[in-house]
């Protein structure tokens, strides 16, 4: 759970996600992820579903979403790309949008685009148990389970190969038929966790 102690300013929150608060406190939906009309068309064309709301107020505001793990991520003006299901919450001074991510997204069934957010501040982001944070060098690039990927920050590139071969199909393979390879310098979060992808049903 996520307490959220508010003196007037504003957070953005997964809509539905309040759980209890206390003093005073407004709930506004908002639409597109939060990005006005142009993000609601934007979301609609690429299948990044995200619906958002704003909580403002004097108080204190709980957050949670089926007992998920919370992560908390400092932004420091860079971005980071999470799936929008395991977006909880933000600063209301970040800003939220979509990114053309290629073929990964195609891996999990979720369209070719994730979340983006960015600026100065924290976002909270889930995990279905205690999120892993990888570093990924030059040196080391990272090999990532569709399933298990949360989000990643940093100057990373990321590619979608197929672990598929003739031993897959005789039943002889590994289970894992795509991954997503990073390359670069930056963080991916992971949890211990897969969930369902048309990787997997491969």
């Amino acid at each position: 759970m996520l307490a959220v102690d508010m003196t007037g300013d504003a957070v953005k929150a997964k809509n539905g996600s309040m759980v209890a608060y206390d003093g005073q406190m407004s709930f506004k939906k908002l639409s597109g992820g939060g990005e006005g009309l142009r993000g609601m068309v934007t979301r609609r064309l690429t299948g990044e579903q995200m619906t958002l709301m704003e909580v403002t107020g004097q108080g204190t505001c709980w957050f949670a979403d089926r007992a998920s793990e919370i992560n908390l991520v400092n932004l420091q003006g860079d971005k980071l790309y999470v799936e929008s299901s395991n977006l909880l919450a933000t600063d209301s001074g970040l800003r939220t949008g979509t990114s053309f991510t290629g073929l990964r997204g195609a891996s999990q069934g979720n369209g070719l685009f994730t979340t983006t957010i960015e600026g100065h501040g924290q976002a909270a982001i889930m995990s279905d148990g205690p999120a892993v944070v990888l570093r990924v060098s030059r040196q080391y690039p990272l090999t990532v389970d569709p399933g298990a990927y949360i989000a990643h920050q940093g100057n990373l590139q990321q590619s979608f190969q197929s672990g598929v071969t003739f031993r897959t199909f005789l039943g002889e393979g590994g289970g894992e038929a795509f991954q997503i390879r990073f390359e670069g310098d930056g963080l991916v979060y992971v949890q211990p966790s897969e969930r369902n992808t048309v990787a997997g049903d491969v």
